[in-house]
Formats: structure tokens, C-alpha cells, sequence
């Protein structure tokens, strides 16, 4: 996780340098940063619930719910998170919030009822280690720049340079858009290889929280099957930035790189718990 943010950092000073070489004022390039930040930062958990129809549920309306999540939170020694049901047949979960004391774990009515009580265990301790590793504002903090090389594409294609009537800074700006394009690409990449590292840390933690990481492949398992007999309205309807946020993606595709997955493969993540198993068993 370190190398891959150590690379995103050094792909976005290549891409703030190329501005300042081309002739961008710190007023400009600071006020749309600092504008996009503020949206990213403050917005996307508010975002990601609404676009699942998800809704804050009580403990007087979840009691069993809130109960489990409250025995992980002292295991975790973690501050109880907001709970938040969606109503969707999709088995899945995902947790958002910029801290632990803003967090919000979410669960599907598909996940609550495919899953037992120990298998459900398994995955809100994974949400809760997402929380715990404060995952979300990595990846939005990480993202950040990705989203503003992307800005810039955008807008150079559609106003040719931003408007610009000076020639002389014509092939200034279609070095920033192509060098923004670039970077758009590869902190995309590395965008996707630290969301997979990050599941394989949520995965560890849920086994460390719960000690049964068979728990966890167990409800893996049983989601990943479950998937299959989604229909694919449903699942095209889960396809959004949020999917990287999932216990489990909607749309589980192979690859020989895995290039472009949110997840490492299923067959990754059901080996490193089984090798935590054996460890945790003291047989490794």
C-alpha cells in the first residue's frame, strides 16, 4: 500500500508541475482543487447511501443488526458506526465515512438473509476493518487527483485549451491534456491495485476480530454464488464508483492481469484465509 501510494503521489506531481509549466496560476489550480476536495470529502458518503436507497436504521428497527455490530465494536475497541439497510435482493455490504466517529456500515436485505450469524459476523468485521484503517479517506485522498487530471481532460477537449486565443499557449495545453490523460490512466491502475491490497488488509482484520477466518470464506462463498442469480438489472444498477466499496463486486470478471479489479479474485482471498487459518490454528 505504501509503494502503490508513494507512485500515485509522484504521478500527481508530474501532473501539477506540467500546470505550473504551462503556464497555470497556484490561484487557479488551488480553487478548483480545493473545491473538488471539499465535494469529494464531505459528499461521497452522503452519495453512496442515496444511490443504494439505503436508510439509518435503530436498534428499534434492527436489534439483532445492531447487537452483532456492537459485539464486533468492542472486540475492535471501535466507536459504533451508524447502520444503514438497503433494500435490494444484492447480497453485499460496504462502509463510508471520512473517520470512525463518522463511519456508516450498510448492509443489503439480500445479505441479511442469505447469510448465518456467524458468516454475517465475518463480513461487518471486514466493513468494520475497512472503518478501523480509515479505507474510505485513503481512497478519496488517493482518487483526488485522479479526479482533477480527469477535470482537466475533459475541459481541455471541450473548450480547446480552456478558451485560450493566445498561440503561444496552444501547445502548452495539449501537453497538460495529454499529460493529464496519462495520468488519469495510470493512477487509475494504481487506484484499482491499492483498493485490492486494501481488501486483503480488510480480510486479515475481519480474521483477527472474529478468529474464524472460515467464517468469512464461508459468506464469501455463498455471496459469490448467490451473485450468479442476480438479475442483471440489479447488478447493472450496482455498476458505480461504489463498486469498488463492496464486500464483494457486483460483476466478478477474470483476468490473467487483474489489472482493472477493485478485489483481488476469489480464489486470492479464500487462500490468504486459509493460510491466516493455519496460522491462527498454529498448523502453518
Amino acid at each position: 500500500m505504501i509503494l502503490t501510494l508513494f507512485l500515485l503521489g509522484l504521478v500527481y506531481a508530474v501532473l501539477i508541475g506540467v500546470l505550473f509549466a504551462a503556464g497555470a496560476s497556484a490561484v487557479s489550480i488551488a480553487v478548483i482543487a480545493a473545491l473538488l476536495f471539499v465535494i469529494q470529502y464531505f459528499t461521497s458518503d452522503k452519495l453512496a447511501l442515496a444511490s443504494m436507497g439505503a436508510h439509518v436504521v435503530t436498534p428499534q428497527q434492527a436489534p439483532q443488526f445492531h447487537a452483532l455490530i456492537e459485539r464486533l465494536c468492542i472486540q475492535a475497541n471501535l466507536p459504533k458506526p451508524r447502520l444503514a439497510i438497503a433494500e435490494t435482493s444484492m447480497p453485499n455490504a460496504f462502509a463510508v465515512g471520512r473517520s470512525p466517529a463518522t463511519a456508516t456500515v450498510c448492509a443489503t436485505t439480500g445479505l441479511l438473509e442469505l447469510l448465518s450469524p456467524t458468516e454475517l459476523e465475518g463480513v461487518m468485521a471486514h466493513e468494520l476493518s475497512h472503518v478501523q484503517n480509515r479505507d474510505v479517506m485513503v481512497m478519496t485522498l488517493a482518487s483526488f487527483f485522479a479526479s482533477i487530471a480527469s477535470f482537466i481532460t475533459q475541459m481541455g477537449f471541450w473548450f480547446g485549451g480552456w478558451g485560450s486565443d493566445n498561440r503561444d499557449n496552444g501547445p502548452s495545453w495539449a501537453v497538460v491534456i495529454l499529460v493529464s490523460a496519462v495520468v488519469y490512466l495510470v493512477s487509475f491502475l494504481l487506484l484499482q491495485a491499492l483498493s485490492r491490497y486494501r481488501e486483503f488488509a480488510a480480510d486479515r482484520g475481519s480474521a483477527i476480530i472474529t478468529g474464524r477466518p472460515s467464517a468469512l470464506i464461508s459468506a464469501l462463498m455463498k455471496i459469490s454464488g448467490n451473485m450468479q442469480r442476480i438479475p442483471q438489472r440489479d447488478l447493472r444498477a450496482a455498476q458505480t464508483e461504489l463498486a469498488a466499496f463492496y464486500i464483494f463486486p457486483p460483476k466478478a470478471k477474470q483476468s490473467i492481469t487483474n489489472l482493472f479489479s477493485t478485489h483481488p479474485t476469489l480464489e486470492q482471498r479464500i487462500a490468504a484465509l486459509q493460510r491466516l487459518e493455519a496460522q491462527l490454528q498454529g498448523t502453518a
